[in-house]
């Protein structure tokens, strides 16, 4: 891997550095809350876990609805900063609903208000990131982003730890810290981003009407399936939460997991983004599937928390490697004038497949085990391994100018 440069860092565009930071602040305000939601709703609020369940699944169900219309959307107005702002705004204002929840219901409407607020912004200020970066330069955009947004990943949870430590399980008051960062991403992407003047050449067209979804071509609906695949393939973090709960680490310790995995992708996300600059795509996301299944292969094999970690750690890599590059695939592959709608259709499949793997994943563990689980998602990581093999017409897309 190549090595980082202030330099290098320097060169990447203010804006995609802006947006990385709102995605830290929203992150560690939503994680805050996140990481604690599940038990709030069952010992504060006395929900069952089947309600539990229920809310999460009404929750990504109508942010996958969302996310397919909001990149189309802003194709068609021309303007992505206004929708991203809207995602984020929405965001931040069901922050002091869930920390004033008087009943499940109450925490159902924040919930659902907050998904949508994340469909609505997920595939603009992605697009935005494309449309503000030199073309040599959107890998290591893209994972500078990622890297950023990870952050925000594991200091939300470990800001929530302390706190409810410091402050005897008030989940109330950490729901209240947690109105903070929201606000402070909202005000950083109003007044911290200048959006790029866009050409207008030809008359406003529907972006996802016949002809336009024709143009977005072979290369791009590829990208989508291998995406699919690879999310497929890959299945709801939780299940690494429930390996390590098995391998008999104390349960105030088992959230930890999740800090460790994202620390190591955060880490790892901008030098793979920058690499991805340098050689073949395709040799990077195979490296990618390579690496999920070492980690599916150590998760299966044995259940002790060492074993665990050295999956964990692995599992880390494999996002830093992949997220941020297939956010630079769609860009390489989609008309400048459709980004939007490249990655409101490729989130909307990603969701599919997330929440089918999810419900597979829990099939699987529940008839046959955890190990079974993990070795049918190295079987998946095989599937995507030759659907890089099978399109071997895909080199790495010439950049260009636009």
């Amino acid at each position: 891997m190549t090595s980082i440069t202030k330099n290098d860092l320097n060169r990447i565009p203010a804006g995609v550095w802006v947006l990385g930071f709102v995605s830290l602040l929203m992150d560690i305000s939503s994680e805050m809350i996140h990481s604690l939601l599940p038990l709030f709703m069952v010992t504060t609020l006395g929900a069952s876990v089947l309600a539990v369940g229920m809310i999460e699944g009404l929750a990504e169900s109508t942010a996958l609805i969302v996310k397919v219309f909001s990149g189309p959307l802003s194709d068609y107005l021309g303007k992505r900063k206004g929708l991203a702002v809207t995602g984020y705004a929405l965001g931040a204002l069901t922050k002091p609903l869930f920390a004033m929840a008087p009943t499940i219901g109450i925490v159902l409407t924040a919930r659902l208000a907050d998904r949508v607020g994340k469909g609505i912004r997920g595939a603009p200020r992605d697009a935005l990131v494309a449309d503000i970066t030199p073309p040599q330069l959107r890998g290591a955009a893209f994972g500078l982003r990622q890297s950023l947004d990870t952050v925000g990943a594991f200091l939300g949870p470990l800001l929530a730890v302390v706190l409810m430590l410091l402050w005897a399980d008030d989940f109330r008051a950490v729901f209240w810290v947690a109105v903070i960062p929201g606000t402070m991403a909202v005000a950083l992407l109003l007044f911290g981003i200048r959006e790029p003047e866009r050409h207008e050449g030809n008359k406003r067209s529907n972006p996802i009407q016949r002809e336009n979804l024709k143009r977005l071509g072979a290369p791009y609906w590829w990208v989508v399936a291998i995406g699919a695949v690879f999310t497929l393939a890959r299945f709801s973090e939780a299940f690494l939460v429930l390996r390590a709960q098995q391998s008999g680490v104390p349960l105030a310790l088992v959230p930890l997991v999740m800090v460790a995995m994202n620390m190591i992708y955060a880490v790892s996300a901008y030098p793979f983004g920058k690499l991805s600059d340098r050689i073949s795509h395709k040799t990077l996301l195979a490296l990618g599937l390579i690496v999920l299944i070492a980690a599916d292969l150590v998760f299966a094999i044995n259940d002790h928390w060492s074993v665990v970690l050295a999956g964990v750690a692995l599992w880390g890599v494999h996002m830093g490697i992949t997220q941020g590059l297939l956010a630079t695939m769609i860009a390489d592959t989609a008309p400048a004038d459709l980004r939007g709608t490249a990655y409101g259709f490729f989130n909307l499949m990603s969701g599919i497949a997330m929440l089918i793997a999810s419900a597979l994943a829990g099939l699987l563990w529940d008839q046959f085990g955890a190990a079974f689980t993990f070795y049918a998602g190295a079987a998946f990581c095989l599937v995507a391994l030759l659907g890089l093999a099978w399109q071997p017409g895909l080199r790495r897309v010439h950049r260009h100018i636009e």
